[in-house]
């Protein structure tokens, strides 16, 4: 019997990664699945001939695997770091048409938590190393197989552990590509025709969670109390959910809206009136894009008080900063400003915004890969108003995308499925990025022996 390619067990593999409850509640005594996922990822690639290294980041269950295939000896390039991360958010089933963790394939969909982020790709990942070790397949340059944990917690147990305590897993990598990129995004054309742009990431906001903190005088809940500090905090939060930050385009950004307004005829530039509410024209992707014309601080966590009848002396909140490149310091002095005077404020999470330019081979292959398989595509480059394990390659040098090539139906609000419910990923967008990702890797540096 002939030995199984990528496309014969990719969609098999996302729906076994799936059952595997990875749930990352972000508390580590209560998060679980990543080793037992990890350790089964580890069995398919050493069935496939490969010597790989598990790694527990930091704690006990924290499973993390690596393998590496070596690429053509002549080659002068870097290894590309290809990473996936296994951890997915919690699910209530009670909410879900299917079980959230069944990977049940019906409908013309794979269902499931993390059947968008990031179990696709993970398996599309995995049925190529396997495909590539079986057949004995040189590609052009190295390539690292890294599949994490702890990412939906922002990678403290995951990425950023082991870029801290084991760089040597990342030796002679200088590019890596990982989620939330290579996915498409259908717009309507002037002429009545349709054109789909791949987006790839080549950006990410800054992540800053913050804790707000008010102090004032405790007393009883009947007396006139000028001090109060609940009625402070309450103040300086509703002043920062509804403060507008500037509109500053970045480089990824601005290049984004280019090619949407070329492609569309829709005006998308910085002095488009309301260019938040003229994005809603290309679709749901909108309230992605939109986040990154601007830094945002939300409002999503309250804590005051013991009992009904006593002011506390103390309340606390949690806002969720997102901040653009270059943009740290001027937002931090917009904040100051907003904030009451007897509120003081600390970064609970802090996590450096990251940018690259869209430009180079590594470009150019994922360009060519999407037109080999749809010649109607067109790459443009975007940011990422959320975050990823890029954030964590990028301290060692590393040049990151986001990568994970999907064709999706038009009508599919893609956003949506981001830590929703009933998440599900189409089976052929999964068999069309298998193909994709199959021909990017193959590409992903000049062969210097003119392969």
């Amino acid at each position: 019997m002939s030995t199984p390619r990528a496309l014969d067990e990719v969609v098999d593999l996302i729906a076994e990664l799936i059952r595997f409850d990875t749930s990352n509640t972000g508390e580590p005594e209560t998060t679980k699945g990543e080793e037992e996922c990890a350790k089964w990822v580890a069995d398919q690639l050493a069935d496939a001939g490969y010597e790989t290294t598990y790694v527990e980041s930091g704690r006990p269950g924290r499973g993390n695997v690596f393998a590496r295939l070596p690429g053509d000896p002549a080659s002068t390039a870097g290894a590309l770091l290809v990473h996936s991360h296994l951890d997915v958010v919690p699910a209530e089933a009670a909410d879900w048409s299917v079980h959230p963790f069944s990977g049940s394939i019906a409908d013309g969909y794979i269902w499931g938590r993390g059947a968008v982020d990031m179990k696709d790709m993970a398996g599309m990942t995995l049925a190529l190393a396997r495909q590539f070790a079986r057949e004995g397949t040189v590609p052009p340059r190295e390539l690292v197989f890294a599949f994490l944990a702890d990412e939906e917690a922002g990678g403290t147990w995951g990425s950023h552990w082991l870029v801290a305590n084991r760089p040597d897993l990342f030796e002679g990598v200088t590019e890596a590509v990982g989620e939330v990129g290579g996915f498409s995004l259908t717009v309507d054309r002037p002429d009545g025709a349709q054109k789909r742009l791949y987006l790839v990431e080549t950006a990410e906001k800054g992540v800053s969670w913050m804790r707000l903190r008010t102090t004032g005088k405790a007393g009883h809940g009947s007396f006139l109390h000028a001090d109060n500090a609940v009625t402070e905090l309450a103040e300086t939060v509703a002043r920062i959910g509804a403060h507008e930050f500037p509109t500053v385009l970045s480089d990824s950004v601005r290049e984004f809206l280019v090619a949407a307004a070329e492609e569309t005829g829709l005006e998308l530039g910085a002095d488009t009136p309301d260019l938040e509410t003229a994005l809603f024209k290309l679709g749901g992707l909108a309230r992605i894009i939109g986040a990154t014309l601007r830094d945002t601080a939300n409002p999503t966590m309250l804590d005051a008080g013991y009992k009904a009848n006593v002011i506390p002396q103390t309340a606390e909140a949690v806002i969720d900063c997102r901040v653009l490149p270059g943009r740290q310091a001027a937002f931090e002095k917009e904040i100051d400003a907003l904030l009451g005077p007897n509120t003081t404020r600390e970064w609970v999470t802090h996590l450096e915004p990251y940018e690259t330019t869209f430009d180079g081979h590594l470009v150019d292959a994922m360009n060519a890969a999407i037109l080999a398989h749809d010649p109607q595509g067109r790459t443009v480059p975007y940011m990422l108003s959320g975050a990823t394990d890029a954030k964590a390659f990028a301290k060692l040098g590393i040049r990151c995308f986001g990568f994970a090539p999907l064709q999706l139906p038009p009508e599919l609000d893609f956003a949506a499925l981001f830590h929703g419910v009933d998440e599900r990923v189409p089976v052929d967008s999964v068999l069309f990025g298998t193909k994709v990702f199959e021909h990017f890797l193959m590409h992903s540096a000049p062969h210097p022996t003119g392969r």
